[in-house]
């Protein structure tokens, strides 16, 4: 039966990143399966068209939090506005994404009068807002109905302070956009060996370690390419540090659309994420698997949740340009490697494809909408909560 579902997330094009990916994918395979599917969302810029089945409110601000940018929705108005789409909606369920974020989820999660579902993308490298304001969010978080995280480092993060169980219900990947078969882009197709990063260019990304790795490689007289895909913070520092042996082999290519990521991809040798910290997941090291890419990635809990040492990539300790120059130059040199590479990430890539994330995701909807399509009570939803919650009560 197809259901109404308001799908609330702060990350949401134009902004790139894991969270987005998330939802693009996941609202595309609900609707092709007949469900009515509404996005709401932050308003991020002027110029942003206006899209079908994707509803703006506010405006998103920036936030350097976690080594990262995070996204959070401001405006006068909002509890008003988002009260009003959500009783306008008359959803069956809402899935929030990163409900303990400020603002948007958290309004969400009080404001809803129909099961909730929220899922938890990331790991923090401090702990210090949940511990600071545990007690205040502990009755937000007991709104949610079925909890869910993306890999089994972001559940750890939530149940150090929230009561489980959570869910694992992974990110996944399109099979149709990113596959082996594609064909390069020309200009990066004449026969120099080409390193891919695709990221934000923030702290948490380790970008500089990836350029002083690259610098190292150069100076032995290495021929490759250097390929950056993304934008952010740190673009001043990486582009000083693309001078002296880097010189002429770093292209930066700025942020990518969404139809042209892919061939991104398809025309890389090695795909490289030198990330720090943080990562509890790594849907970038999919699309490389998917697209038959092997992959250098830093040895973080996160991606080991999707990567083995060895079998679709190798792994180097964060933080450590050496160490990740030398993984570098090992599949550089040996073609057969990564050959090998490449195929067993295919291999390890359908399994996460994401009609069979949205398998799990229908029948976690289908189970909490019935009791509210009956009649029934879907489960507690107390009409007044702590006016302490923090940053909720502040955007009131």
């Amino acid at each position: 039966m197809p259901l109404r579902i308001a799908v609330v997330s702060q990350a949401y094009h134009p902004a790139v990143g894991g969270v987005t990916e998330h939802v693009d994918a996941t609202v595309r395979v609900l609707r092709a399966r007949g469900h009515e599917v509404t996005i709401v969302t932050s308003r991020f810029a002027q110029g942003v068209p206006d899209e079908p089945g994707v509803i703006r409110i506010g405006r998103n601000l920036v936030i350097p939090y976690n080594g990262a940018e995070n996204n959070m929705t401001v405006g006068m108005g909002l509890p008003r506005r988002l009260a009003g789409i959500l009783e306008q909606g008359r959803f069956d369920v809402i899935h929030t994404h990163c409900p303990l974020s400020p603002v948007l989820p958290l309004l969400t999660l009080r404001l809803a009068r129909c099961p909730v579902v929220g899922t938890f993308h990331s790991s923090v490298s401090s702990d210090i807002p949940f511990r600071m304001f545990r007690g205040p969010l502990l009755p937000l978080y007991r709104r949610i109905d079925q909890t869910l995280a993306v890999s089994e480092t972001a559940r750890r993060c939530v149940e150090r302070y929230f009561p489980g169980p959570l869910e694992i219900v992974p990110n996944g990947v399109d099979h149709a956009r990113f596959r082996p078969d594609l064909p390069r882009l020309e200009r990066f197709d004449d026969g120099v060996r080409n390193i891919l990063f695709v990221g934000r260019f923030d702290p948490r990304k380790g970008l500089p370690d990836l350029m002083h790795a690259c610098a190292e490689l150069a100076r032995e007289g290495m021929e490759f390419r250097l390929i950056l895909v993304g934008d952010g913070g740190l673009r001043g520092q990486v582009e000083r540090l693309a001078h002296g042996p880097l010189e002429g082999r770093v292209h930066f290519e700025g942020k990518v659309g969404h139809e042209r990521l892919p061939r991104y991809y398809a025309s890389a040798d090695i795909f490289c994420s030198p990330a720090r910290e943080g990562e509890s997941f790594g849907l970038v090291l999919l699309e490389a698997m998917a697209s038959g890419v092997p992959i250098v990635a830093t040895d973080l809990a996160g991606y080991r949740t999707v990567l083995t040492h060895g079998d679709e990539g190798l792994l180097a300790p964060p933080r450590d340009p050496a160490a990740l120059a030398s993984a570098l130059r090992r599949l550089l040199k040996d073609p057969a490697l990564r050959a090998r590479i490449g195929e067993r990430g295919i291999e390890t890539a359908r399994a996460y494809g994401w009609e069979r994330i949205v398998d799990r995701l229908e029948t976690i909807y289908t189970t909490l909408a019935g009791p509210a399509r009956a009649g029934g009570a879907p489960g507690p939803r107390p009409t007044e909560l702590p006016e302490t919650a923090p940053l909720v009560a502040a955007v009131r």
